[in-house]
């Protein structure tokens, strides 16, 4: 799937002068159109990754795989990514391994899960949790469609995590758990309950109070490291002749990581030698307090109904699709490779 000619059921990223991205499926006959002409998918198909094709305008085209990164940022979304920049993070410092257990709430539109599932491999397991049916719909056809099938270590389910999770696994079987959602706090008492000793949970929070709030949480219910955190920007850079610039636009601010790591059974606490910054639990600090949070609390934009309908409808056709391709076709041999 990743290799070899083009053929007809690959997504195909075409590149113009200018850098505009379009990114197509290739079917025999058809054809790309823009506002100056077109492009024949059968110029495409049999030809190596990495070609140029003519428009009839006489444009040239650069046709490329998409890479992860590139399918992420085009595939049909019903709730916000997790960007590139994070999910390379999430990886590495969870330290999600071939043959990992990990659990993952939630799915969103599986941004994150595609990432995910390349570490654990065929051999691990992801259990992924998210409360709304149409985004875990929508992220099962965007994984099909990337993939080329199912993916035979994912389940998906919807449902509450915490309700859902002790029935799924049982205590200290969990060796990671990746928490992107309003509240991660709630959840602490039963990740902690999954997770195995020295197992690690990452949280993905897009601000600073959701950030205090999980810190100060697992601080007060013990069990756990002393947490970490930290946000990544990204800037990338202009490359032309003696013209060697920062870009003008950068990836800054998209959300906050923390990590922890669950202690043995019985280790309330490693003591901390170094004390707080003066004033951090002073007369101006407010303890945490039980309320109730939305995704507009955040200010993220929502989507109405009628819109998720049609991402939905999307990626079901993307996915079925990718499912059209003859069950005797090579790439449908295995999903490792994708």
């Amino acid at each position: 799937m990743r290799r070899g000619p083009f053929r007809p059921g690959d997504r195909v990223q075409l590149t113009d002068p200018k850098g505009r991205l379009h990114t197509i499926t290739l079917e025999p006959g058809k054809t790309f159109h823009t506002h100056r002409g077109h492009v024949r998918h059968d110029d495409l198909i049999g030809a190596p990754d990495g070609t140029v094709v003519e428009h009839t305008a006489g444009t040239d085209y650069l046709a490329l795989r998409p890479l992860l990164s590139d399918f992420v940022l085009s595939m049909p979304r019903g709730a916000q990514v997790v960007y590139p920049k994070d999910a390379g993070q999430i990886v590495t410092y969870a330290d999600i391994f071939p043959g990992a257990t990990v659990v993952e709430a939630g799915v969103g539109s599986g941004a994150l899960s595609l990432s995910l599932l390349r570490a654990v491999g065929d051999t691990g397991r992801l259990l992924s949790f998210e409360r709304r049916e149409d985004f875990a719909e929508i992220a099962r056809a965007n994984a099909r469609t990337f993939f080329g099938r199912e993916h035979p270590a994912w389940s998906v389910t919807v449902g509450d995590l915490v309700e859902a999770l002790p029935r799924a696994v049982g205590p200290g079987t969990v060796d990671r758990v990746v928490l992107d959602m309003l509240a991660p706090w709630d959840c602490l008492d039963v990740v902690g309950e999954a997770l195995v000793p020295g197992g690690v949970l990452i949280c993905y929070v897009a601000t600073t109070t959701q950030l205090s709030r999980v810190a100060e949480t697992a601080r007060r219910a013990g069990g756990w490291t002393e947490p970490v955190a930290w946000e990544s920007l990204v800037r990338g850079w202009h490359l032309e002749g003696l013209a060697v610039r920062p870009e003008h636009r950068m990836h800054g601010h998209t959300g906050f990581l923390l990590t922890l790591r669950r202690l043995a059974p019985g280790v309330e606490e490693h003591r901390r030698t170094k004390r707080p910054a003066p004033g951090a639990y002073g007369e101006d600090y407010t303890p945490v307090v039980e309320e109730e949070w939305s995704a507009e609390d955040l200010g993220e934009r929502t989507r109405t109904e009628k819109r998720l309908r049609r991402t939905v409808r999307d990626a079901r056709a993307a996915a079925e699709a990718r499912d059209a391709i003859p069950e005797n076709d090579p790439r449908r041999e295995g999903v490792s490779g994708a």
